[in-house]
């Protein structure tokens, strides 16, 4: 089978492609920017086709040769009225696109909701993309899903976090929604068995696991599992979905743009109602528990392949020297610091920024910074690292991206998403020299209007310390691993 998936920088799509590989298919991925895959163990595997479902004049050359497609594009920030839009123009250019290609199936990842009831602006939404595909002559195979248990899931993050961060739950209404979870393992083991099932029909079927529980349930299980006290819940009935993503973007890494449609749909019950896919029964599937046990080891071993926040939910904004940021005014704070190490080693302490190990030097700075954008509906520093050592280009770490990392020529980008009034930066290049090697440190800020200068001028007082210091540790850092190396006696506490 030729198979083009889309979303594959995504959380089910950065799965299901190395699962399709094994199971013989030759697999193709749409991506606006194709760079986002290339540190990606199965990249070498894949043909990757650079196109926007935007665009529609792109989609032809990345259907061409086809035989089947998975359409997994999503988009949940902004309005509700943006993202609605642009998932129908999405939906409506990718089944003409398919139509002319002459593809044999689409396999589209909806979520679960009575069609009957009135749905969230989110779910419905949703609905609306699978009736879209399924107007086309391309049949269309769609998965309705619910909350979906994995290691670094949007909903398994949502309710780690507020289970770990709160001791007392208020209790809103959407607390006491049914809903019906299933885990990552059963969702990826169920789209790569149908991409070459002849004998399953198009149509709508609605796939979960074996229980159906309230998010009060879901979170007092998920505190059993991890060892944590059972957690006092409070009937709090005017603490309504308006005020709760606020909470939820304070105590979990959801940033309150991505949390307000998220809680917005958990308030419509999301059970099975439908047949599900043949062999897959919500009875046979992993119970909700072995699901959470599962991702908590994935987790503790540092073995989480994908994060929802890894998903690009907008196109890569250009980096400093491309020609969109020609004439614009850019303030640089650049530090040099020599070191002991070779270049090999003084790259590693760059790439081991944030996270557990924090930015090297006056930590509690960044951590107040990181609260003070969660407070203003920023994304803050809750999503942390999915590898303590690696990283990949387009995967979040703390309130940055990864812009660009090349390993061969030591080199790594990162791009901030924190609130701030412009856009900044903060890139490393590691050079060798006759006693050791070299880091070049860059901070870039491009301002935007007056409120950007003034934000640039308010910092520069504690640039110095704070800059000047980081690149400094992280030099010294890296001898401390050369030392350490060349004696055998293993890292360093940090």
């Amino acid at each position: 089978m030729n198979v083009l998936v889309t979303g594959a920088t995504g959380y089910i799509g950065g799965r299901l492609v190395p699962r399709l590989l094994d199971r013989g298919c030759e697999v193709r991925c749409l991506s606006r920017d194709p760079a986002q895959l290339v540190l990606d163990p199965w990249r070498d595997r894949v043909e990757v086709v650079e196109a926007d479902a935007l665009d529609p004049e792109s989609l032809d050359k990345a259907l061409e040769g086809c035989d089947v497609a998975y359409f997994m594009i999503h988009a949940m920030k902004g309005s509700p009225r943006s993202f609605a839009d642009q998932g129908r123009r999405a939906a409506q250019n990718f089944i003409r696109a398919s139509d002319r290609a002459g593809l044999q199936r689409i396999i589209y990842l909806g979520g679960l909701g009575d069609d009957d009831e009135q749905l969230s602006e989110h779910l419905a939404s949703r609905h609306e993309v699978g009736q879209i595909l399924a107007e086309g002559k391309t049949p269309v195979v769609e998965l309705r899903a619910a909350v979906i248990i994995g290691s670094g899931s949007m909903s398994f993050e949502m309710i780690r976090h507020l289970t770990e961060v709160l001791p007392v739950i208020m209790k809103p209404k959407w607390v006491g929604t049914r809903c019906q979870p299933i885990a990552v393992r059963n969702v990826l083991e169920i789209l790569t068995t149908i991409v070459d099932d002849p004998d399953l029909a198009a149509g709508i079927y609605e796939i979960g696991g074996p229980e159906i529980l309230t998010y009060e349930e879901m979170m007092q299980i998920y505190a059993e599992v991890a060892g944590l006290r059972k957690r006092i819940v409070i009937p709090l009935p005017i603490f309504s979905s308006r005020l709760s993503p606020l909470l939820v973007g304070l105590a979990t890494p959801l940033p309150v743009a991505v949390a307000r449609p998220l809680i917005e749909s958990l308030e419509n019950d999301v059970v099975v109602t439908r047949s599900s896919v043949p062999g897959f029964q919500p009875a046979d599937m992993m119970p909700y528990r072995e699901a959470l046990q599962k991702a908590l080891v994935r987790i503790s071993h540092f073995d989480v392949e994908t994060r929802w926040s890894d998903a690009l939910t907008a196109p890569a904004a250009p980096l400093p020297g491309d020609p969109a940021w020609s004439g614009a005014a850019m303030e640089v704070d650049r530090r040099v610091a020599d070191s002991k190490a070779s270049t090999d080693d003084l790259f590693w302490a760059v790439t081991r920024i944030g996270g557990d190990v924090g930015y090297y030097t006056m930590n509690w700075t960044w951590i107040l910074r990181g609260w003070f954008d969660r407070l203003i509906g920023g994304v803050g520093l809750r999503r942390g690292r999915r590898h303590p050592e690696e990283l990949r280009p387009g995967e979040a770490l703390d309130f940055f991206r990864v812009a660009a990392i090349d390993p061969e020529r030591r080199r790594l980008m990162l791009r901030a998403e924190m609130k701030v009034p412009g856009t900044a930066w903060l890139g490393w290049s590691v050079e060798p020299t006759n006693g050791g090697s070299r880091l070049i440190q860059v901070a870039r800020f491009v301002p935007k209007g007056l409120a950007g200068r003034l934000y640039w001028w308010s910092l520069l007082p504690f640039h110095a310390p704070i800059f000047k210091r980081m690149a400094t540790r992280i030099a010294r850092t890296a001898e401390k691993r050369s030392t350490v190396d060349s004696s055998g006696n293993g890292l360093p506490e940090d």
